[in-house]
C-alpha cells in the first residue's frame, strides 16, 4: 500500500513539471508527511476547458453513491488489478483519473512482530513524480460537495519488494496526458498500471519520526546516521 508520501517541490517547479499556469494554481505548502484524510493537491482535467488544473482533494476516495464520508477511511489505495471491477473505483477509472504529485513515498519494512523500519523511496534523478490516482465528487445531504482521491498500487519492483509487497503506480511523464485524457471509457489505459523501473529509483532508511503524522519537516527525508541502512545508493 501507499499510506504516506512527501511533496517537497515548490509550486513553481510543479507548475512547470505538469504544464499548468502558476497563477491558476491554488496555494499549497510542501508536505513531508502527507497522510490519509489530509487534503492534498492533485492534477486533473478541468471539466469546462479540458486543460490541466490543480485541485485540493481529500485523500481517501468516497464514491458518489456512498452513504457516509467515512467510506474514505478504507479507500486510500486502489489495487490496480481490481480497479476496473470494484464498485468503489470502476466509474472513476473510466472518467475521473488524476495525477498525485510527489517527491517520495514511505514504506515500513517489518523486521519482527514488534519492529518495523521506515524507508523512503524516490526517483534517482531527484525529479518530482506522479502517482496514478482516481478522484470522485460526493454530495452529502447537507453542505458542500466533497472531492476525494485514491492512489493506485501495483506489484513491487525489485527495489520495493525488499521492503513491501505493493508500491504506488508511478507514471512516466510521457504517459501523463494519456492517463488524464478521457479517451474511450470502455478501455481505460490500465496498461500503464505497472511497476516503475527499479533502476530509476533509490531507497534509504529514514527516521521513525515519520510514523507520527504530526511531524512534517524536511528532516523526515534525511537518512539517520546509521551505516548499512541504504538499500541502493542515492547518487
Amino acid at each position: 500500500m501507499c499510506g504516506r508520501f512527501a511533496r517537497k517541490s515548490t509550486q513553481e517547479v510543479l507548475a512547470d513539471w505538469f504544464g499548468v499556469e502558476l497563477e491558476d494554481m491554488p496555494w499549497f505548502a510542501p508536505s513531508y508527511n502527507a497522510a490519509p484524510q489530509s487534503v492534498q493537491p492533485v492534477v486533473r482535467l478541468n471539466r469546462d476547458t479540458g486543460n490541466r488544473e490543480f485541485a485540493q482533494l481529500r485523500w481517501g476516495l468516497v464514491p458518489f453513491w456512498a452513504k457516509e464520508a467515512k467510506f474514505g477511511y478504507s479507500t486510500i489505495n486502489a489495487r490496480a488489478e481490481e480497479a476496473a471491477t470494484k464498485p468503489a473505483y470502476r466509474e472513476a477509472l473510466k472518467k475521473r483519473r488524476c495525477l498525485v504529485p510527489a517527491d517520495a513515498f514511505y514504506e515500513w519494512q517489518r523486521i519482527d512482530q514488534k519492529t518495523k523500519h521506515p524507508f523512503a523511496f524516490a526517483l534517482r534523478s531527484g525529479e518530482p513524480c506522479a502517482f496514478a490516482g482516481l478522484w470522485e465528487r460526493w454530495q452529502p445531504k447537507e453542505g458542500d460537495p466533497l472531492e476525494t482521491f485514491t492512489i493506485l498500487t501495483t506489484d513491487p519492483n525489485e527495489l520495493m519488494e525488499t521492503v513491501h509487497n505493493r508500491m504506488p503506480v508511478i507514471l512516466q511523464p510521457r504517459d501523463y496526458s494519456r492517463w488524464l485524457d478521457p479517451g474511450d471509457p470502455v478501455r481505460p489505459p490500465v496498461d500503464l498500471l505497472r511497476p516503475f523501473p527499479a533502476e530509476k529509483m533509490a531507497a534509504w532508511r529514514v527516521s521513525d519520526r515519520v510514523g507520527n503524522v504530526r511531524n512534517n519537516d524536511p528532516q523526515l527525508l534525511v537518512e539517520p546516521p546509521a551505516p548499512g541502512q541504504l538499500l541502493f545508493p542515492t547518487n
